[in-house]
């Protein structure tokens, strides 16, 4: 039996037939290398190229680099956020420990601090 009828009887390597026309196309250009990797994940998926591109593009789970430096860069200013009130945390502490006192603003830090961690969780989610 020939590889080709192996894959009709084990699966399409085609999309199914629309009941409405495709009738939109999308042209994408790559180097040699780029169409090298681009063949050899499709023959290792038994898909097409094609095929390939439109399911990873449609996959809701894939993150794009573009999302992933914009999660980056939330995560790190978020970061500096905490080490700006972990500083601010050292200074009540330092000022409850020498005056016997807790200071009123403390309710405040620990506030900003709690609005701080789902800020966080939810960038790291993102990248999930």
């Amino acid at each position: 039996m020939a590889e080709s009828d192996e894959r009709r009887l084990f699966g399409r390597q085609r999309r199914a037939n629309a009941d409405v026309a495709r009738d939109r196309r999308y042209t994408v250009k790559v180097n040699a290398v780029e169409d090298a990797a681009l063949r050899a994940r499709a023959g290792a998926a038994g898909v097409t190229v094609p095929r390939l591109m439109f399911e990873s593009a449609l996959d809701a789970h894939i993150v794009t680099d573009t999302q992933r430096a914009e999660v980056v860069a939330e995560v790190f200013a978020v970061r500096r956020l905490m080490a700006t009130v972990a500083n601010n945390v050292n200074q009540l502490a330092r000022y409850a420990n020498t005056e016997g006192v807790f200071p009123a603003e403390a309710d405040a830090v620990v506030a900003e601090y709690r609005e701080l961690v789902p800020r966080l969780r939810a960038a790291l989610d993102r990248l999930g």
